[in-house]
C-alpha cells in the first residue's frame, strides 16, 4: 500500500495552516464576540449586506480566513492583495476588474488587502473613489491600530472589527481538528509532552501553531508514531521560548523596560530593549510613537529639541522602513536617554486636570472674554484687557487665571537643562504679576 506521500507527493507543499483553513463560519474558531448568535459581524453576514471593513487583530487570529468566508457566505468574488507586494497599479487593476464584474453580472467583489497598514497615503487614497461608488467592498486586515495607520477618509467609510487573541481553548480546538482531519497528521499516533507549552510558544497565533506543529511531527515521526517533546517543539518553532511576543504580556514588559531605560538615562539598556522589540517583529512606528510621548513626558522643556528628534524619527521611519529604520530609532533612543530630564510639563497638565475635575469651575474673568457683539461689550466682556505687545518687554503683568485661582501654580520647572532658564524667567514674571495684581483686580468690569 502506497503512503500519502507516494500517492500525492505535492500534498505537503501546502502548509498545514492553509490546508486546515475552515470552509464555513460554523468551523471558525474564536471571535465569538463578533460571530456568535446576534453579534454584529454575524448579523451582517446573514443579511448579505456587507460594508467596507477593517479587521484589526494579532497575527493568526483568522483575518484572512474570515474575509474568505464572508465572500463565500455573501456570494461575492474575492480579490486578494498583499500591501507588502502590491502598489497603486495593482489596486487600480483590481478595481477595474470589480467594476466590470458588477456592471456585467451584478456580482459584488470583495477586495481583501492584507497588512493594509503598510499602504502609504497615496495607496490608501486610491481606494477612496471605488469604495464610495460601491465598485468594491474593501476588507482590510491589519495588526496595527487603524487610528494611526489608516487615513481618516478611508476609516470613515469603513467599520472596524477588533479580533481578539485566540484563547488556549480556541487553539486546542484548532489543533484537535487538524490532528483528526488532516490526511497527513491523521496517519500518526501523536504524543505531545506539554500542550500548554505548544500554545504558549505559538503566541495565540493559529497559523504559527499549525505550521510549527506540522514541522515537529515531520521531525519526530517514526513509522506511525510521533513523540513531540518540548525541546523538539522549540526547534520546530525556531524560537528561544517566548523571547518576545508583541501582542501579549512580554510586549508590555519590554516596552516598559525600554521607556524606563531612557527615563533613567541609560542608552545601553535602551538600545538593548529596542533590539528585543525589533528582533521580535514589533512595528517600528510603535516604538517611535512611544519615544514621542517620552520626549514630552520625561524630558519636556529640559531639552525642547528632544520632541523634534522623536517626531523626526517617526517620520523617517515612515519614509524609510525596516531594516534601515532601526538605525534612526537607535539614534533617537540614545539622544533621549542622554537628554536632561524633566516631567514638569507632564505634571503641569496633570495638576491642571486634577483642579478642573475635583473643584468647582469658576467663570472666565470678564477681561479675558471675547466680545464680538455690542451686547457683550455693554456687559463689559473684554474690558480692561491689556494687550501685552503694548507694554515694555511685551508683558503687561495682568492675571489670566480666575480670581479664585490667582495664586495657583501648575507648572513647576526644574533646574535641569534649558528648563533652568525657563525657571529663572518664570520666577521673574510671577513676581511682577503678583505685585501688579495686588494693586489692581482685573475682571471687575470697572476701569
Amino acid at each position: 500500500m502506497k503512503s500519502l506521500f507516494e500517492e500525492n507527493p505535492d500534498s505537503l507543499l501546502i502548509p498545514l495552516a492553509e490546508r486546515m483553513r475552515p470552509k464555513s463560519i460554523e468551523k471558525f474558531a474564536g471571535q465569538e464576540h463578533l460571530l456568535g448568535e446576534g453579534k454584529p459581524l454575524s448579523a451582517l453576514i446573514k443579511s448579505g449586506e456587507i460594508y467596507n471593513m477593517i479587521l484589526w487583530g494579532p497575527p493568526g487570529t483568522g483575518k484572512t480566513t474570515l474575509a474568505g468566508l464572508i465572500a463565500a457566505e455573501t456570494n461575492s468574488t474575492m480579490i486578494q492583495l498583499s500591501a507588502i507586494s502590491s502598489g497603486v497599479k495593482d489596486v487600480r487593476d483590481a478595481i477595474a476588474e470589480a467594476k466590470h464584474r458588477l456592471e456585467t453580472s451584478l456580482v459584488k467583489t470583495i477586495l481583501f488587502i492584507d497588512e493594509i497598514h503598510r499602504f502609504n497615503k497615496a495607496q490608501q487614497d486610491s481606494l477612496l473613489n471605488a469604495t464610495e461608488k460601491g465598485w468594491i467592498i474593501l476588507i482590510g486586515a491589519t495588526t496595527e491600530n487603524p487610528s494611526f495607520e489608516i487615513i481618516s477618509p478611508l476609516l470613515s467609510r469603513s467599520r472596524v472589527f477588533v479580533l481578539e487573541p485566540l484563547s488556549k481553548g480556541n487553539l486546542e480546538k484548532i489543533l484537535n481538528n487538524a490532528i483528526s482531519e488532516d490526511l497527513f497528521l491523521s496517519q500518526f499516533e501523536i504524543e505531545i509532552e506539554d500542550k500548554n507549552f505548544l500554545f504558549e510558544i505559538s503566541g495565540s497565533d493559529a497559523r504559527k501553531m499549525l505550521n510549527g506543529f506540522e514541522l515537529a511531527v515531520k521531525l519526530g515521526a517514526k513509522e506511525n508514531k510521533a513523540e513531540l517533546s518540548n525541546e523538539l517543539l522549540k526547534q520546530s518553532f525556531q524560537v528561544n521560548y517566548i523571547k518576545y511576543d508583541k501582542n501579549r504580556e512580554e510586549h508590555y514588559n519590554v516596552i516598559s523596560a525600554f521607556i524606563k531605560s531612557m527615563r533613567g538615562s541609560d542608552p545601553d539598556a535602551a538600545v538593548y530593549w529596542m533590539a528585543r522589540m525589533i528582533d521580535g517583529g514589533e512595528d517600528p512606528k510603535f516604538i517611535a510613537r512611544r519615544m514621542i510621548v517620552l520626549a514630552s513626558e520625561d524630558i519636556g522643556n529640559a531639552d525642547p529639541q528632544a520632541l523634534n528628534v522623536a517626531c523626526n524619527a517617526f517620520h523617517a521611519v515612515n519614509f524609510i522602513g525596516m531594516p534601515e529604520a532601526s538605525i534612526v530609532l537607535s539614534q533617537a533612543a540614545v539622544y533621549l536617554a542622554l537628554a536632561p530630564k524633566s516631567n514638569a510639563s507632564y505634571m503641569a497638565i496633570k495638576n491642571a486636570l486634577d483642579e478642573v475635575k475635583n473643584n468647582p469651575v469658576p467663570d472666565v474673568p470678564l477681561h479675558l472674554r471675547n466680545a464680538p457683539t455690542k451686547l457683550m461689550k455693554d456687559l463689559y466682556y473684554g474690558r480692561d484687557y491689556q494687550y501685552d505687545h503694548d507694554f515694555e518687554n511685551h508683558f503687561s503683568g495682568q492675571s489670566f487665571l480666575p480670581p479664585e485661582l490667582k495664586d495657583k501654580e501648575f507648572y513647576i520647572p526644574t533646574v535641569n537643562g534649558f528648563e533652568s532658564e525657563l525657571k529663572r524667567k518664570l520666577e521673574i514674571l510671577r513676581k511682577i504679576r503678583s505685585e501688579k495684581n495686588s494693586e489692581k483686580r482685573y475682571g471687575s468690569g470697572k476701569k
